[in-house]
């Protein structure tokens, strides 16, 4: 039960992790006063926010695991219209991509995020992971695959366990990195940092569909049974 749990996840895991704007406010924070504490809390609140959003997936669909419950054909149809929301989602950001000679910018809600407060680092943490719409039906996918699996107690929690690390691993890295590489870690996150920016919107398009394809398709492969 455990393996076939964590295989589940790891798609979803990923694909949250990958995300790009997580990934460059971390390191903007991080270059900031306080940055280290602030990294710390911002990565705190990170994992907060997707293992308090996967603990309530799993106890509001935790009979999933008999196809013939209510929860599971909710679960079902729940993926039909995630996965067709990502996909949609990721065919739009993929349309307005930039195009070549534009020039990729910052969003502006991250420009004052290294001079961000305590408060403000763990809270943004916790919005970004828990309450940001893409994490949130990649995680009530993930969760629902855990619950359907048949995974209890112990295999239960090690596999939620193993979502959240998972996708905090690019959060997590960076705040890592920059905690012990000193000045030639502020340079490797910064070039991580344009990175990101120049190719966000790609990597954010292909992410959504390969990701939406494949919830869509195990959304109509439950209804199917």
């Amino acid at each position: 039960m455990l393996i076939q749990a964590v295989g589940a996840v790891l798609p979803m895991a990923l694909a949250v992790a990958l995300s790009p704007f997580p990934v460059i406010g971390t390191v903007l924070i991080l270059a900031g006063r306080q940055g280290r504490r602030n990294g710390l809390l911002f990565a705190a609140g990170w994992i907060a926010g997707l293992g308090v959003a996967a603990a309530l997936v799993v106890v509001v669909f935790g009979g999933a695991d008999d196809p013939e419950s209510p929860s599971s054909a909710i679960a079902d149809w729940g993926r039909v219209f995630a996965g067709a929301a990502l996909i949609v989602l990721g065919a739009r950001t993929w349309w307005q991509r930039p195009r070549a000679g534009d020039e990729a910018e910052t969003p502006r809600w991250m420009a004052s995020l290294d001079d961000v407060s305590a408060l403000r680092a763990l809270v943004l943490g916790l919005l970004l992971s828990g309450a940001n719409p893409k994490n949130l039906v990649l995680t009530a996918s993930a969760a629902t695959s855990i619950v359907e699996t048949g995974a209890h107690d112990g295999d239960l929690i090690v596999a939620v366990t193993v979502f959240v690390l998972v996708g905090s691993c690019t959060v997590l890295g960076a705040v890592i990195i920059h905690l012990l590489g000193g000045q030639r870690a502020a340079s490797f996150l910064e070039s991580v940092r344009q990175f990101m920016i120049t190719n966000s919107a790609v990597i954010t398009a292909i992410v959504l569909l390969l990701l939406g394809a494949s919830i869509l398709g195990e959304g109509l492969s439950g209804l199917g049974r």
